[in-house]
């Protein structure tokens, strides 16, 4: 990354994270721990676990983006190999496609409310699209969610922060005007507070790990890919404390706040309601849609909308388009990679995949088990094996003269370490997917899969290499010089050859 483009500074971070961590994915992941059968307040407690390990996992994941300014996919270079680097990244892609379907039809829902608190016949139109799945206004509300995406996507991404602060701002609140009405109408957190916990499957102790696998699971594909944007930090160290306070601070109190005020909007409107849009919505009706209420349902439903523009941009989108443009840099650049995947989302039809809910979430978030053996493989290699010693100018070169080419283009290590975290977990997912009521140790094993595969690869993968050392180990320098080699250079070079990478 070149040093002008580096403009991400200490605050840069904590609005990153102020956009990761207050979502509506994120305030939903209550209704996650709840079905494992924790009380609210046990699943506070997991949130506070699950959020410090998140942190932790983002420092580390992220550290070669600090330190050498790389991003994902030349990261996976020198672990999978020139060609096997693929492999990563096509899996994460393809991940995203479906996530950014599902967040972009959350965003038409948040913009359909949004013009339904100006318009409230618009509000309460009824007309059906796709065999009556899709309510029209939701269709136009898409619409008009991705003209404000294809806009902000014309902006790099070391230009984003002054849209972030807007984003953050706007969906903080959004967040504190909930909690302030749910909390002043009840004096209380609601009927979930006083609720005793019960266990589906085992005892508490599980139930709680669950919901920390879950957190972090939601997060995984996030995590693994950090690199991707520190690598535009001005200085060392520049995400490390934001990545450590703010990314764990942001998860615990938008999901906390989602409990809270789900709890206390139960007391008042009878019934529960996880996502703030669909709440908004329902709280125009319950007021009879006074004035007063319409334009506090406006700025929040716009706070919404921001929310959902900026977790798009950060974690799916351009992260996406990131990888891929490190894949085919002749074709495809950043903004064309995000394009892509954005269109590929919509096509995807996700208000078609979520009128079976249950079974695509289990599915979706199964894929989870992939990337927990990615984070591995990657923290392994890039810390136990290499000691953070990489050559950097060989992760751009894509034929027999990088020392990363390995056996034609594939590091065979990384291949055996990553099936070897994979293995235990599927056989869960497999079962989950049929029956949701399935309990046996292999679906105990796939609740906890993110621990299973992270450790599991990480360990092969040091192993393996301690038995068959790489021949490439010690190579390098352990942070990019600013004399020695220019990323972008690299990547020309490539696009001029039309070479493999």
């Amino acid at each position: 990354m070149p040093k002008e483009r580096r403009t991400y500074k200490i605050w840069s971070y904590f609005i990153y994270w102020c956009i990761s961590g207050l979502c509506i994915s994120g305030y939903a992941t209550g209704s996650t721990l709840l079905a494992y059968g924790l009380d609210a307040q046990q699943a506070i407690i997991s949130l506070v676990i699950g959020g410090l390990i998140v942190g932790v996992l983002c420092v580390a994941c992220g550290w070669m983006g600090e330190r050498h300014h790389i991003g994902f996919t030349v990261a996976c270079r020198f672990s999978w190999g020139m060609r096997g680097a693929y492999f990563p990244v096509i899996i994460r892609a393809f991940v995203i496609i479906f996530w950014d379907g599902l967040q972009a039809y959350w965003g038409g829902q948040a913009v359909a409310v949004t013009i339904g608190a100006i318009i409230p016949g618009f509000a309460h139109m009824k007309q059906t699209l796709a065999g009556g799945i899709l309510l029209t206004k939701d269709f136009i509300g898409i619409i008009i969610y991705y003209i404000f995406f294809v806009a902000i996507m014309r902006i790099p991404p070391e230009r984003l922060q002054k849209p972030f602060v807007v984003s953050s701002v706007m969906f903080g609140s959004t967040l504190i005007g909930l909690l302030v009405w749910a909390v002043s109408n009840t004096h209380s957190g609601g009927p979930l507070f006083r609720e005793q916990a019960n266990p589906v499957h085992g005892g508490t102790g599980w139930a709680m790990l669950f919901g920390i696998t879950a957190i972090l699971g939601a997060w995984g594909g996030g995590t693994v890919g950090q690199s991707d944007w520190t690598r535009y930090a001005n200085r060392p160290y520049a995400p490390t404390l934001s990545q450590l306070i703010a990314a764990p601070f942001c998860i615990i109190a938008c999901a906390t706040i989602g409990i809270i005020v789900t709890s206390c909007a139960q007391e008042i409107v009878g019934s529960l309601i996880w996502e703030p849009f669909l709440l908004l919505a329902t709280l125009q009706d319950y007021y009879n849609g006074s004035p007063r209420v319409r334009a506090a349902i406006f700025f929040a439903g716009l706070g919404c909308v921001c929310a959902q523009l900026g977790i798009s941009i950060v974690l799916n989108s351009m992260s996406a388009g990131m990888d891929l443009s490190g894949v085919v840099p002749r074709y495809i650049n950043i903004r064309r990679g995000a394009y892509l995947l954005a269109f590929l989302g919509l096509a995807s039809n996700p208000w078609q995949y979520l009128s079976n809910a249950s079974t695509f979430l289990t599915v979706i978030s199964g894929f989870g088990i992939f990337f927990a053996p990615f984070s591995g493989i990657l923290l392994a290699d890039y810390f136990v094996v290499r000691r953070c010693v990489i050559k950097l100018e060989d992760c751009y070169i894509g034929d027999k003269r990088s020392i990363y080419w390995y056996h034609n283009g594939v590091h065979w290590r990384a291949p055996l370490a990553w099936v070897l975290g994979v293995f235990l977990t599927v056989p869960g997912l497999i079962m989950t997917t049929r029956d949701v009521t399935a309990w046996n140790v292999w679906v105990r094993i796939f609740h906890i899969a993110f621990f299973v595969g992270l450790l599991i690869s990480f360990v092969t993968f040091s192993v393996i290499c301690w038995v068959s050392p790489p021949g490439n180990v010690g190579i390098g320098v352990p942070y990019h010089e600013e004399s020695s080699f220019e990323v972008d250079m690299g990547e020309l070079e490539i696009e001029k050859k039309g070479g493999a990478v």
